[in-house]
């Protein structure tokens, strides 16, 4: 029996990160919020924003419980004596500008596309990002044009929850209306992916990316239920689960 679903990772998986500059967009940040009316000192913002961020990442990686970046900013804002919310619109303004840097630096992999049409065309198909700022997500689909072919897009921003957390999964399977023992998951991290995947009751691809290689997946001693080189290697490997 074919999969009644498949549901994949993001970046990484589907798209890679080319040249990408956190320092760059920092600055960048910290200039918009200028811009939007926030006259701090640039050395005094970096420094809160790092202390946030350092604050909430020990929440996201160890709680899997998701924090939107615009708190890790409004926070850092407040620190220095503005009063201000991550529902702040001159925040959320400043984070657009912010994450353009990192949307224009993503590009399909080489048969990303084609890999989703085709398991369009047999089953339903779903997508689970680990994301601090969900619109950059559903932003960056439309630009590199493949929007169109999930079924279900759940990012942890929206959700709350973070992969490897189960109940990331679950939203997804509850969005595509399938249970887990007929779904198949396809991600290039070994702990986020694949053991979040296995928890949760589906079967697993892991397919090695920029960010994680062969060996990051044998130091994870995650058992994943197909390795695939590479996306093309897909609809093989699910004829095989199958």
């Amino acid at each position: 029996m074919s999969p009644k679903a498949v549901i994949f990772d993001y970046i990484g998986t589907l798209v890679n990160c080319r040249n990408y500059s956190m320092t760059t967009s920092r600055q960048k940040l910290y200039n918009a919020l200028v811009a939007e009316g926030f006259d701090v000192a640039k050395d005094r913002f970096l420094a809160a924003y790092i202390e946030a961020h350092e604050k909430y990442r020990k929440v996201r990686y160890e709680q899997f419980k998701e924090v939107t970046n615009a708190i890790w900013v409004s926070e850092a804002l407040c620190s220095l004596g503005y009063k201000v919310t991550a529902d702040d619109s001159h925040v959320r303004a400043a984070l657009n500008v912010f994450f353009q840097d990192f949307i224009d630096t993503l590009e399909l992999r080489d048969g990303a596309k084609q890999l989703l049409r085709e398991v369009a065309e047999e089953c339903k198909v779903g997508l689970i990002s680990n994301f601090t700022h969900a619109p950059v997500i559903h932003r960056s689909l439309r630009k590199v044009g493949i929007d169109r072919y999930f079924n279900s897009i759940v990012v942890s921003d929206e959700n709350g929850w973070r992969k490897p957390d189960r109940r990331i999964f679950q939203d997804a399977l509850n969005r595509l209306r399938i249970e887990a023992r007929d779904a198949v998951y396809v991600g290039d991290s070994p702990i986020e992916d694949i053991k979040g995947a296995k928890e949760a009751g589906l079967k697993t691809i892991f397919i090695p990316s920029q960010f994680n290689r062969l060996k990051d997946l044998k130091i994870s001693k995650q058992t994943p239920d197909y390795i695939a080189k590479d996306l093309t290697i897909i609809p093989h490997a699910l004829r095989t689960l199958s």
